[in-house]
């Protein structure tokens, strides 16, 4: 699964990197992003654009968006079979820039996990594939929530679960983006782990197990967040 990643990118950088026109606004450092939080994503709709919506998908078709089913992750193996998702995979997707992501390793009985950060190789940033809805209400009020896309787990994150969120290469991101296509089969095609060789994994503190939490000390090796408060 994905539950919780970073962004430590500011806006110049997510621009550049995701070729979108640079429109003159900040965008915040972000360490410990978690579910029911507003995200910034890129959407295609009249061209490439990043935009903040709140992670946890809710239906269009929804009747009440705080008591109902919120997806923070959707398996990429049964997309087009789930009514929730299955929309949204030909008209509404998205790419979550990251740069790194969490997941906890059992140390064993009544022993605490270990907060693992998993990132790419080359220290770049990356995109994840998402997909995204929008819910309105009956008096006009809107509410624009999104996925993350989960795979099987290559072997270095399977060592600690079963899953991972969809990486996709930079040279597949047009094409996921693009509102042209619409095949549903050659979307989900797409959405492979992304190879062992090019990702790398640390332990670092605990101060990420709080959402709470969202500086510098939650990506830090686990042993120098202290110097990060000093």
């Amino acid at each position: 699964m994905c539950g919780r990643f970073s962004r430590d990118r500011e806006m110049a950088e997510v621009e550049k990197r995701f070729g979108l026109n640079p429109g003159g606004k900040t965008l915040a450092r972000r360490f410990n992003l978690a579910p029911g939080q507003q995200v910034e994503l890129i959407v295609n709709t009249d061209g490439l654009k990043l935009t903040s919506m709140k992670w946890g998908l809710v239906p269009h078709w929804s009747k009440d968006p705080d008591h109902g089913f919120k997806a923070i992750n959707a398996r990429a193996e049964t997309l087009a079979q789930k009514p929730s998702f299955k929309g949204p995979l030909k008209a509404k997707r998205c790419l979550i820039p990251a740069d790194g992501f969490y997941e906890w390793q059992s140390q064993g009985k009544n022993k605490p996990k270990t907060p693992l950060y998993y990132t790419l190789a080359s220290g770049e940033m990356f995109g994840l594939a998402g997909l995204w809805d929008q819910w309105q209400a009956p008096e006009g009020k809107g509410l624009k929530t999104f996925t993350i896309i989960t795979t099987r787990a290559n072997p270095l994150v399977a060592r600690v679960h079963d899953r991972m969120p969809v990486i996709l290469p930079p040279h597949l991101e047009k094409a996921w983006l693009d509102p042209e296509q619409k095949d549903p089969d050659f979307l989900l095609s797409l959405l492979q782990p992304y190879p062992e060789a090019e990702m790398q994994v640390r332990p670092v503190s605990g101060v990420v197990n709080s959402v709470k939490n969202d500086s510098p000390a939650c990506i830090a090796p686990a042993g120098e967040q202290k110097s990060l408060f000093a």
